[in-house]
């Protein structure tokens, strides 16, 4: 007996087979049930999903001799000769190799015939997006207003691909990626049909593999299938699929986290002396940092890890930012993505990999993340000879403090002639600024805290607040504060403070010297005046 394909052999014979899919079966059955079935479909949606597996059914339905409740019997004359392939009336086209102006004018003179022992003639035309902009537009005014007697039913993976003049004549079905429990529900019944042993972990790693496609994961479980032993196992099935020891995986993240090249490099060389396909590692270990991340915030992650391993994950991610995972994730995606362009792949993987267990590279965000790490816990440790850095109540306290001894001698305000870009209208400063600081402190504002401690506010005109920094400012520091969202947020709370809507505006000391010093070079014999 000639062998079939388990994608073949559990092919849907009914709406009711389709797995996944009940929000378009139950509208396709209510429409067959009620005669009200459309002239022209477009069924969307990844591979797998059941797209042309749906098509073959509606067409049977509408054509059944005894349809049952919207389902098509199989067994009149209709059905047989339709899933034998012998009804003429039942015409599969593949777009993807007949995608030519003649073969779309064929099907057009074709549907002025009437159907020969069928009730209606139905074209179902797979990767419609594949036509050409001629055999598009004469396909146009048949599938518009095709005759009664004829259905076409257009399937997709890239519907976007598809003139708007083909999407506004069809009714458009949606078919979602079927979920990983639907799958595996699915895949035991297969196997207890087909007297495969089989463990749930394999068939839950199956599931996971085929990313919504149930084609896919059929054609994984017959590949594990085949051979002497028919017991379905999980490292069997990363065998055949060619996924890495786990341990290999954990060991990788393990030494990039910890700064480790040699260990790195060392588990780099046994995947390529072992033939693992380099992109397929990668994409697994960005899907390891992924589920390490969700088991880090919401103690849930996937099935396929046993306790051991999630134990395993918790271990390295402990001291591990949140952060520092996420730029993992983006570097690795960019070395995938140089690896499918280059020609020397082992190179730059490995290349990839030591630039990731560089400290240099990470040295700048390790320090924000424990600067910000010290200002949300309030931790901060004096060295000998080191000065405490004053927090945003020391500092309340000390201007206050200041204030009251000084209140006789409290500099006058500056004439209006005075030029306010000196800093000497320092006006009621004191009384505000702080306030903004502790505020920050108090809303987790870590960055602006630490960027604005050590400052002072001075008034450079009525509506104007500048920001001195007394020690300067260095470029990310800049780039932190001069954020929108930042530069709002500031605004916002010395507004507040002052009563009314003020603006924001960085006075930086050496850039006002940088100033300064290339007037001075500029001597070219006449007065200029420069306006702020």
């Amino acid at each position: 007996m000639e062998y079939t394909a388990l994608y073949r052999r559990f092919r849907p014979m009914t709406f009711g087979e389709i797995v996944g899919q009940e929000h378009i079966t139950t509208t396709l059955k209510n429409q067959v049930i009620a005669d009200r079935v459309g002239h022209a479909y477009l069924f969307t949606g990844c591979r797998g999903c059941g797209k042309t597996s749906s098509a073959k059914v509606l067409a049977r339905a509408v054509n059944c001799l005894n349809p049952k409740d919207g389902e098509p019997c199989n067994e009149c004359s209709i059905c047989k000769a339709a899933l034998d392939g012998s009804l003429t009336d039942i015409v599969e086209m593949d777009a993807a190799s007949n995608n030519s102006v003649d073969d779309i004018r064929a099907i057009r003179d074709e549907v002025n015939f009437l159907p020969t022992v069928a009730k209606y003639r139905v074209y179902i035309i797979d990767e419609v997006h594949m036509l050409s902009t001629g055999a598009f537009n004469a396909l146009l005014k048949t599938l518009e207003e095709p005759p009664k007697h004829v259905k076409f039913i257009l399937a997709t993976t890239e519907p976007q691909k598809l003139p708007a003049t083909i999407l506004s004549r069809c009714q458009r079905f949606d078919f979602k990626k079927i979920s990983e429990k639907d799958i595996t529900s699915n895949l035991e019944k297969v196997c207890k049909e087909c007297e495969i042993e089989y463990s749930v972990d394999a068939l839950n790693l199956i599931s996971e593999l085929s990313e919504g496609a149930m084609r896919d994961a059929l054609s994984i479980l017959e590949r594990c299938a085949q051979g002497e032993d028919n017991n379905i196992t999980e490292q069997k099935v990363k065998d055949l699929v060619g996924i890495p020891k786990l341990e290999y995986i954990s060991g990788i993240v393990k030494a990039i986290l910890e700064y480790d090249v040699s260990k790195s490099l060392e588990i780099a060389n046994n995947i390529i002396l072992e033939g693992k396909d380099l992109s397929n590692f990668l994409w697994e270990i960005v899907k390891y940092i992924r589920d390490m991340m969700i088991l880090k915030t919401t103690q849930n992650v996937s099935n396929i890890y046993s306790e051991e391993d999630k134990n395993v994950m918790k271990d390295i991610s402990k001291d591990v930012s949140e952060d520092r995972l996420l730029q993992m994730i983006y570097s690795l995606s960019n070395l995938e993505n140089e690896l499918k362009w280059s020609s020397q792949k082992n190179i730059i993987f490995q290349v990839g990999i030591m630039k990731l267990c560089n400290k240099e590279n990470m040295s700048l965000e390790e320090r924000v993340n424990a600067l910000e790490n010290t200002i949300a816990t309030g931790n901060f440790t004096v060295s000998a000879g080191a000065r405490r850095p004053e927090t945003a109540s020391n500092m309340t306290k000390a201007q206050s403090t200041k204030s009251t001894q000084n209140v006789d001698s409290a500099p006058k305000k500056p004439a209006s002639g005075e030029s306010a870009k000196t800093g000497t209208s320092d006006v009621n400063s004191a009384e505000f600024w702080p306030n903004v600081i502790n505020r920050l402190k108090e809303e987790r504002k870590a960055m602006l805290f630490s960027n604005l401690n050590n400052t002072k506010a001075v008034l450079l005109d009525d509506m104007t607040v500048g920001i001195q920094f007394l020690n300067g400012l260095n470029s990310f520091g800049r780039a932190v504060i001069e954020r929108p969202e930042n530069m709002n947020e500031l605004k916002k709370l010395v507004s507040l403070e002052c009563g009314k809507d003020m603006r924001i505006k960085i006075v930086d000391k050496t850039d006002e010297k940088k100033e300064e010093d290339s007037s001075e070079k500029l001597d070219l014999g006449i007065d200029i005046n420069y306006i702020d």
